[in-house]
């Protein structure tokens, strides 16, 4: 992780996920978003013998985070539609020559035999499989063909494999392992609580004022918006558009290429906002999103978690806003019975519904209420990163009698009208309906005129919420319920809030500053203008390299060198975030640039660098760059080679791969410097291979192979290519082993290579 990434601390059930992916026995990991799953098998992978497959559900995430690994020296690479295929037969060779330590494949591609028999003769660590939520139909995010990967089980069971998600309830964690068909499964479950993301909830009332005051607050940020319909991805984006905001649209209905582009320019950077239906985010690795709007109902508890989830998954400040209305709940269920499904499917959406509109109507901190709908408990409320822990709601003065005028009003009018009528009844208003049904003549008329619609409706959502009203029917006509006719008694004191009418100044900021003294996320000690300095060079850098800017360097290791200003390796190393290979790419300029700013404003270089930190780093950086020895199985082949035992006969005595035996070979040709490599290859076939090396050289072995017309084995060409490199290495003429292990003469009986 250091070394890789330039981590120095886990994150929660980060370790222990690590280890299970080492062990090898099967697990399912359940981390927030932003958690840091991705590592929990990528570090895994680096750390075994042979190639991890990562099943991944997009194939812009692929590319992202295969992406991401190259830049920080991972070898990586994925198969998808999106490779030619020439592209696609370049991958099938570094995955025959063991090249690949991750490979990322899309669920569907494993339902094609030639690719489980690529992966049946090469070693594999394990298979990863990424958003595994997506195996169960209790999910939020079903799919079909993620059900058929228990095909992972039944041809290659001796392989472990991992599922890794953000959100899964209990009863989708059961299913997940079940349809896997994972055996003793380690499953770790981590706190769904995200406490620098600060959440706000309000009634929808002039929606693009509401947008734009969140937009406002992250002025030069990126940020989601979701809705419900494609109609109002496209009216909402058009307006922001028109009042100069850089904002560009997501749905369905758009051509794939335009989605494609899209997509590109926000995470790229060349957008600020995105404007979406929930077909945008699962594939977006983006982790500086600094908030996420809702400009309707979500869908579920977990389809809310989860997208909400994808502001501030690089750990610092982000908000979460979300303004609904009653009518959100009547479109979803529009759309509900129109889609396909059972029954019983259609109900658990519907019930899945009234669970988010309980979350808008509840009065109690979000945090607990988010976590507590997934099995766990905070053991105090959030304290200041939601709307009703930062006091951006007033406690009614009296909140008995206004809910008793309220629950008066439901009575009088028999019990036969939803919450919408009842509102404006006590509002005051002369609606034709109103009047035609004479409730203008009610005792509760008006009872309330001096409040807005919208806090009445905000009371009537409080009320259902604590369970003195309810909804019932098609209509969702609200009928007062045994506790309510007990408060109607004046037995009980509800709680009922309003929108503050003097917002304190902590609610004004954009989100949670508890992350503030948590190096390296926090803005304390950062010089500002560095740090806008550095945003701009990591943009340049990204768009030289074809690399989103996050890939380069996050914004908390941007952060963090504003705040330190290295001005060497050594410190620049020391940087959150920064491993060997990023050292390597980025340390000069960053370097120099932060060198240039500070004596031009005259501000102290290398802050708190500690000196043990710095040794520690330099023999870090001085063990990368010795060469690793081979390893302890690749040793154990040795005196199987010296034996005069052929590949195949030493891949079934060590129970590998012949691939993987045949890179044991190749490392047992180097450790021994042979230079001749007659005892395994005939005399006119190296002549051959040699004059092919001459042509394109040593390095690679497909263009040896394509220069040859592809009428050797990788094996052979790997045998010579590396006793070649020996021989021009030392600048001595051939020498070949003899059978006994010494140096010799070729021995005419020994085993060819294949």
């Amino acid at each position: 992780m250091r070394e890789y990434w330039g981590y120095e601390e886990f994150r929660p059930l980060q370790e222990r996920a690590m280890l299970a992916g080492i062990s090898g026995r099967d697990s399912l990991v359940v981390l927030p978003t932003g958690g840091g799953k991705s590592l929990c098998y990528q570090v895994p992978a680096l750390c075994l013998e042979g190639m991890a497959v990562v099943i991944s559900p997009l194939i812009s995430l692929m590319k992202d985070q295969v992406d991401a690994l190259r830049a920080c020296g991972v070898s990586a690479a994925f198969i998808n539609s999106s490779l030619s295929p020439d592209e696609k037969r370049d991958v099938a060779a570094d995955i025959r020559e063991q090249r690949l330590k991750l490979l990322y494949v899309a669920p569907e591609r494993l339902s094609l035999q030639g690719l489980l028999d690529l992966l049946g003769n090469v070693q594999l660590s394990f298979f990863a499989i990424d958003e595994a939520h997506c195996v169960s139909m209790w999910g939020h995010d079903f799919r079909p063909h993620y059900r058929q990967l228990n095909i992972l089980k039944q041809q290659f069971p001796e392989v472990a494999v991992h599922g890794y998600t953000a959100t899964a309830t209990e009863p989708v964690r059961d299913d997940v392992v079940r349809q896997l068909g994972l055996h003793d499964a380690e499953v770790l479950v981590g706190s769904f609580d995200r406490p620098n993301l600060t959440y706000r909830v309000e009634r929808r009332d002039n929606l693009m004022g509401q947008i734009a005051g969140v937009i406002e607050r992250h002025k030069d940020e990126s940020g989601i918006i979701y809705c419900i319909t494609r109609k109002e991805v496209d009216t909402i984006c058009g307006a922001l558009s028109g009042a100069g905001y850089s904002a560009l649209p997501y749905h369905a209905g758009m051509q794939d290429e335009a989605r494609k582009e899209n997509q590109e320019a926000f995470i790229e950077d060349r957008c600020q906002i995105i404007v979406a239906t929930v077909a945008f985010g699962m594939g977006i690795d983006k982790p500086d999103v600094r908030y996420v709007i809702h400009a309707g109902l979500p869908k579920s508890l977990e389809n809310y978690q989860q997208e909400s989830g994808r502001a501030g998954r690089d750990g610092l400040e982000a908000e979460c806003c979300l303004f609904y209305s009653g009518s959100d709940f009547k479109t979803w269920e529009f759309i509900v019975n129109k889609s396909e499904g059972s029954p019983e499917f259609k109900a658990a959406q519907m019930s899945s519904l009234r669970m988010v509109m309980d979350y808008c109507d509840a009065v109690a901190c979000r945090h607990r209420m988010l976590i507590s709908h997934f099995g766990q408990e905070l053991e105090a409320d959030c304290g200041e990163a939601c709307d009703i822990c930062l006091g951006e709601f007033d406690e009614v003065d009296d909140p008995l009698v206004t809910a008793q005028k309220i629950l008066s009003s439901v009575y009088r009018q028999d019990q036969r009208f939803g919450a919408d009528y009842t509102a404006k009844v006590l509002k005051g208003s002369k609606d034709q309906r109103i009047v035609e049904n004479g409730h203008d003549q009610l005792s509760t008329h008006g009872l309330l005129k001096e409040q807005s619609r919208q806090t009445i409706l905000g009371w009537i959502g409080q009320l259902i919420q604590q369970g003195f009203l309810a909804k019932v029917g098609e209509y969702g006509t609200l009928q007062i319920t045994e506790t309510g006719w007990q408060l109607l008694k004046g037995e009980g004191i509800p709680r009922l809030l309003k929108a503050s009418s003097t917002p304190s100044t902590e609610s004004s900021r954009s989100a949670s500053s508890k992350a503030k003294a948590h190096d390296p996320h926090s803005m304390e000690g950062v010089d500002h203008d560095l740090y806008e300095v550095l945003r701009k060079l990591r943009t340049e850098k990204a768009t030289d390299l074809g690399l989103a800017p996050y890939m380069v360097f996050g914004d908390a290791t941007l952060r963090d060198m504003a705040r330190s200003r290295p001005t060497s390796e050594e410190g620049f190393l020391h940087v959150h975030g920064i491993g060997q290979k990023k050292c390597e790419d980025y340390a000069e300029e960053f370097t120099s640039l932060i060198m240039e700013h500070c004596r031009e404003h005259e501000i102290e270089t290398n802050v708190d660098l500690p000196p043990a930190e710095q040794l520690r780093r330099m023999a870090l950086a001085a063990k990368s760059d010795r060469p690793k020895g081979p390893t302890a199985s690749a040793m154990a082949s040795f005196a199987l080679f010296e034996a005069g035992k052929s590949l195949e006969e030493v891949a079934e005595e060590m129970g590998r791969a012949t691939s993987t035996v045949s890179g044991y070979f190749a490392e047992y040709l180097k450790q021994r410097q042979i230079t001749d490599p007659i005892r395994w290859v005939d005399a006119s076939l190296i002549a051959k291979i040699e004059a092919a090396i001459a042509e394109v050289g040593p390095d690679r072995l497909r263009p040896i192979r394509e220069h040859l017309g592809e009428s050797v084995d990788y094996e052979t060409i790997r045998i010579v290519a590396t006793c070649w490199q020996n021989r021009h290495d030392s600048d001595e003429p051939p020498v070949s082993p003899s059978p006994l292990g010494g140096e010799g003469q070729p021995s005419s009986g020994a085993p060819k290579a294949g």
